[in-house]
């Protein structure tokens, strides 16, 4: 029994000395991953202070944007005038046709006695003012024609325009949020690991939780109203629908609010908008600026919403 006694004591000093040095060493590497936290905070408001200079560039371009859709609804209604215009001097060629038959049918009517003497030189007049008439005809098709063809080629010109300059931010955004999940996504890995050493009693800090989550709205709001074939896009929207699947395994949930109906009873901020592409007399959450946060069933962030409503 003492054999025993003394055998269970040698192996319990034993685990207390290895577990010293185990504690030891990460007692050393709290510093250091302290320190990566701060870094990589630093890095995360450096591109959001990026973001917000190319939403500047976005507001910018938008506003570039809107001046050449007036300039395309100018060469519009220029393109209407034209065809007015060119539609009236039709008319009144046929109405100086018309008219030139009758004269001439009046002339004939009077000219009877003369008919054997002047009938050449009437005819070959008749003959000049037909040939007058329908080289008039054809210089109007023809100028209608070219001006149409000048107008179309200059509005899509402009069209491509549009587009292109769309394309181009919309890429560039998606690189610059690609990044910045990147960076959310290291710093959630680091916040866990320097959390695991500390007792469960002690209060959870969500600030970083709540800063992904917001983001990652953001940009999955974002992707909604872009073009699916921006290179890039499906890579970004797989990616930030992960990061908000990791955060479930940390305690948090993020309630899918988008095509729900909402009343006024609802925990959260509403900003009304309306639509009239909504069955009438309802109240449609369209848009999230700030996403519903539950840690451990527990509401600790209320969402911000946009609401579509018909009366």
């Amino acid at each position: 029994m003492k054999k025993i006694l003394l055998i269970s004591l040698f192996l319990g000093a034993t685990n207390l000395f290895a577990q010293q040095p185990q504690d030891s060493t990460l007692v050393k590497e709290i510093p250091t991953i302290k320190n990566n936290v701060f870094q990589q905070r630093q890095e995360i408001d450096a591109l959001t202070k990026k973001l917000k200079n190319q939403n500047y560039t976005i507001g910018k371009q938008n506003q570039t944007i809107s001046a050449l859709q007036e300039q395309n609804n100018n060469l519009n209604a220029y393109i209407d005038s034209l065809g007015q215009l060119i539609q009236t001097n039709s008319q009144n060629i046929v109405t100086n046709s018309q008219e030139l038959g009758t004269r001439i049918q009046e002339t004939e009517r009077q000219a009877d006695t003369k008919i054997s003497e002047l009938g050449g030189d009437v005819e070959k007049n008749r003959l000049y003012w037909i040939i007058a008439t329908l080289a008039t005809l054809l210089l109007g098709g023809l100028i209608y024609w070219l001006l149409g063809k000048r107008i179309a080629t200059s509005k899509t010109d402009v069209e491509t325009q549009i587009r292109n300059t769309k394309t181009s931010l919309e890429e560039e955004s998606v690189k610059l949020d690609s990044k910045l999940m990147q960076v959310l996504d290291t710093q959630l890995k680091l916040k866990d690991l320097s959390q695991s050493g500390k007792p469960e009693s002690e209060e959870k800090d969500h600030s970083l939780v709540l800063k992904v989550a917001d983001e990652v709205t953001r940009i999955l709001m974002n992707l909604e109203v872009m073009d699916k074939n921006i290179k890039g896009y499906k890579h970004l929207k797989k990616y930030s629908e992960s990061i908000l699947d990791n955060l479930k395994a940390y305690g948090y949930e993020i309630p899918q609010l988008i095509g729900q109906n909402y009343n006024s009873g609802m925990n959260m901020v509403a900003t009304m908008e309306f639509d009239d592409s909504i069955e009438e007399g309802k109240q449609i959450i369209k848009r999230i600026i700030k996403p519903q946060i539950n840690y451990n069933n527990k509401v600790i962030q209320t969402a911000k919403v946009i609401v579509a409503y018909n009366e």
